[in-house]
């Protein structure tokens, strides 16, 4: 693989109508579909791993790191 990234293969099933509105989706944004679910994938994880990192702060009682990354979580979905 180029960059000596493994990837791997993964099957998911959609109802049809669902699958043709993603391939358009994709179509629209000039990238492939497996681009768009690249994509979408790395924005969940991250906002995982935030939503971790928060309840982890939340447990230690860090009560102004927790608000400062709430903060961050809102301006990220306000400009999205």
């Amino acid at each position: 693989m180029p960059g000596g990234i493994q990837m791997s293969t993964l099957t998911i099933r959609l109802p049809d109508d669902k699958a043709e509105r993603i391939k358009a989706m994709a179509r629209m944004k000039g990238v492939s579909v497996n681009k768009l679910f690249e994509e979408w994938s790395a924005q969940m994880l991250t906002e995982m791993d935030v939503e971790r990192r928060f309840q982890m702060m939340a447990a230690r009682g860090d009560t102004q790191a927790a608000l400062e990354i709430l903060n961050r979580i809102d301006q990220a979905h306000s400009a999205g």
